[in-house]
């Protein structure tokens, strides 16, 4: 194909339907740029609707910068600049703006009131309509041709698309059947990026324990998680976990597991579940005391009922070593202070993470030393921006990872936009 059509020339070229491409090319499209976005599927969003369970935490409410850029490790000081432009509470306006009611929960994590990611995603849709952003669905990009330092045209199947400046919005690794399936660290490789090592983010744990089965369906929340590696304790994290037939997951499971998977290319990694965080080892004793006296002429089996779900007994009995039998006022000392500490550890060893296939998100990504922090532009690549997930940020669950996608997404939009629009002065 040689001759490109004039409909097929734009000022700006979005890849990637997501909500960074979304607000990417909304926010270009507004500021006056001929923009267009480019979706391999046959709708936008399909990842953001499974988002928060199919709730979408929008954000988190948390507007201090510096407590909010500590959230993302590291890495997080490269998004200070995007914050300041485009942060939560401009997240919150600007949705409220589109006639989208949110609510903020527990953790500060914000909501739609509807509790339905669809409305999230009709508010963008009408974003990118009012900005008169141009979008073509089923838009897979075949090849990205480069002419030196600037990207020169995208070749799709039935056409060429030509564009002063590109943004890839194309996500990671994760959820490969909504559309993640890796392609932008390919181009972005090939254009000469360095990737920094891709895992699986915000994903369950298989554990190596049979009786894990048992705890099925089991939801414990107020609990502690500490990571140990060769005797070490290498993180630890408070708040809920839900139990399932392969292992474990639930909040505080999911923003572990990537320190687990980091640690597991060293070796081996323990889990140890402290079910009474409120308590010192000296205080539970004490409960064990009170609870053995009260239930004196009860057998162990039926003297924990107080203090565990209902669901965990006969697995914390069994893993005792206690008669279940057993009377209580017949219990040791030693049994009684054993099964103190074993709630306040109950160890389980990790077999493995489960795989992008059901992750979240991706850690890793494009090399933050080759992008301008206050431009989301490439420092190799002339008119290439980045914005979402494709660069080398995560953070926890909370709504800290689409946060990320919303303030990347609107600067790279608006200095891609800004960058054509200047020129034309």
């Amino acid at each position: 194909m040689t001759n490109i059509r004039e409909e097929d020339i734009f000022d700006v070229a979005v890849i990637g339907g997501g909500p960074a491409g979304m607000i990417a090319a909304g926010r270009a499209a507004e500021l006056g740029a001929r923009t267009i976005l480019l979706e391999k599927n046959d709708t936008l969003g399909k990842k953001l609707l499974l988002t928060g369970k199919g709730r979408c935490n929008i954000t988190n409410a948390e507007f201090n910068l510096k407590k909010l850029v500590k959230n993302y490790g590291q890495n997080g000081k490269f998004l200070f600049h995007a914050f300041s432009m485009f942060g939560p509470e401009q997240v919150i306006d600007f949705f409220n703006q589109l006639g989208l009611e949110i609510k903020i929960e527990r953790g500060q994590r914000v909501f739609p009131i509807s509790d339905g990611s669809i409305d999230v995603l009709r508010s963008l849709v009408k974003y990118l309509d009012k900005s008169k952003a141009n979008i073509t669905y089923d838009a897979k990009v075949l090849k990205i041709k480069r002419q030196g330092s600037r990207i020169e045209k995208l070749i799709l199947k039935k056409k060429e698309i030509i564009a002063k400046n590109y943004i890839f919005c194309t996500g990671g690794k994760s959820y490969a059947t909504t559309g993640s399936t890796g392609d932008g660290f390919e181009w972005a490789k090939k254009l000469g990026h360095k990737i920094k090592e891709l895992d699986p983010a915000l994903v369950p744990i298989a554990l190596k324990e049979s009786w894990i089965k048992e705890l099925q369906g089991l939801s414990l929340k107020n609990v502690e998680i500490s990571v140990i590696q060769k005797n070490k304790k290498e993180y630890s994290k408070f708040g809920e976990c839900l139990f399932a037939h392969f292992g474990i997951t639930g909040p505080i499971i999911l923003d572990i597991s990537k320190v687990v998977g980091k640690l597991l290319k060293k070796g081996g990694v323990d889990l140890f579940l402290d079910l009474k965080p409120a308590l010192n080892f000296a205080k539970l004793d004490q409960r064990l005391q009170r609870d053995f006296i009260k239930y004196q002429r009860k057998l162990f089996k039926n003297s924990l009922n107080d203090l565990l779900p209902q669901k965990l007994i006969p697995v914390i009995i069994d893993l005792s070593q206690i008669d279940p039998e057993k009377k209580t006022n017949s219990i040791t000392k030693k049994e009684r202070q054993d099964l103190a500490k074993l709630l306040k550890g109950l160890k389980m060893t990790v077999k493995e993470l489960l795989g992008f296939g059901i992750a979240i998100v991706t850690s890793g990504g494009i090399s933050l030393e080759e992008i301008d922090h206050k431009t989301m532009k490439s420092k190799l690549i002339n008119n290439l921006y980045f914005a979402g997930e494709i660069i080398d940020i995560d953070g926890p669950t909370g709504g800290f990872n689409l946060q990320n996608c919303w303030s990347t997404g609107y600067l790279a939009g608006e200095s891609a936009a800004k960058n054509v629009l200047f020129r034309r002065i």
